[in-house]
C-alpha cells in the first residue's frame, strides 16, 4: 500500500490503473493510458504537488532522465500491448 499524503490520515491512494483496466479500442488509446498511468506513478511516488513542480525544471533539462521517462512509458505500453494482443496475428 502506498503512503497517505501526510496530514490526510484517511485519504486513499490514487488508482494506478485508471478504470482499473488495461483495456483499450485502439493502439493509440493504448499508448495514451501508458503515458497517463506513468504521470500516475509519478504521482504516486512523489505525492507533495510542490515538490513535484520544483522538480519539473531539473528534469526538463535532462536528456537521461527524459529518455528514463520514456523508456518507462515504454514498459507501461508493452503491459498495455500484451493485455489487448495489438501484434497478434489476424
Amino acid at each position: 500500500m502506498l503512503p497517505n499524503k501526510p496530514n490526510s490520515p484517511s485519504a486513499a491512494p490514487p488508482a494506478l490503473v485508471p478504470n482499473n483496466s488495461l483495456i483499450t479500442a485502439t493502439a493509440e488509446e493504448g499508448r495514451q493510458l501508458a503515458v497517463h498511468m506513468t504521470r500516475l506513478i509519478v504521482k504516486a511516488t512523489q505525492p507533495d504537488g510542490e515538490k513535484r513542480k520544483a522538480l519539473r525544471d531539473v528534469y526538463a533539462n535532462d536528456a537521461m532522465m527524459l529518455i528514463a521517462v520514456s523508456q518507462v512509458v515504454a514498459t507501461e505500453f508493452a503491459t498495455i500491448a500484451a493485455a489487448n494482443g495489438y501484434w497478434r496475428s489476424a
